[in-house]
């Protein structure tokens, strides 16, 4: 059976979020949580020193159903059969889990993605190909234009006039495109 994502971004900063595991892939997931400005806490019977530097609450030990109290996201890097507990017990808490290449155990995928200039683009292939996704990734990477921030500082200058103006919603993306088109207009050609 098909299942439709629905494609969401969280603000996770200043939330309590908990990696499940400790090795070299939850170190990956950690180091993205921490860019979000996450508050994580890691559960794992062993912590990869990279881990325990990171400054995060750490819990040296096996997951409890109990550690998922006062989360707000669960990332579970572990094996199949801690995936399988953890994405049980968030279940009962109705907590979405990304559970690390086991698209069997998760509520939730991460998907390849890029941040240039404020822009922040995902691909997900509902985790069945991550590895698709980070060249499909890598793809998208390549064509944004380099100017990108103008593009954004052109985007926020027009909304902040739609909305003086009261401009409707489905007049703005045309106004938007004609500007854009206007930064590269009044550049000269080399």
């Amino acid at each position: 059976m098909h299942e439709e994502l629905f494609p969401v971004f969280l603000k996770l900063t200043g939330r309590p979020v908990l990696l499940v595991g400790g090795g070299e892939v939850a170190t990956a997931k950690l180091q993205a949580l921490l860019q979000a400005g996450a508050r994580v806490t890691v559960v794992s019977p062993r912590i990869a020193p990279t881990i325990a530097a990171a400054g995060v609450r750490v819990r040296p030990r096996r997951f409890r159903a109990a550690d998922l109290d006062g989360q707000w996201f669960v990332v579970s890097a572990a094996p199949p059969s801690v995936n399988r507990q953890v994405a049980r017990a968030a279940a009962r808490r109705r907590l979405f889990v990304n559970a690390v290449d086991d698209p069997a155990h998760a509520t939730a995928y991460l998907g390849g993605v890029c941040r240039r200039a404020g822009v922040t683009i995902a691909v997900s292939t509902n985790g069945h190909a991550p590895g698709l996704a980070g060249l499909l990734r890598e793809g998208l990477e390549a064509v944004l234009p380099e100017d990108l921030e103008s593009w954004i500082e052109t985007a926020r200058r027009e909304r902040r006039e739609w909305k003086r103006r009261g401009v409707p919603m489905q007049e703005r993306r045309p106004q938007l495109l004609a500007a854009i088109n206007g930064l590269y207009a009044e550049r000269p050609r080399k």
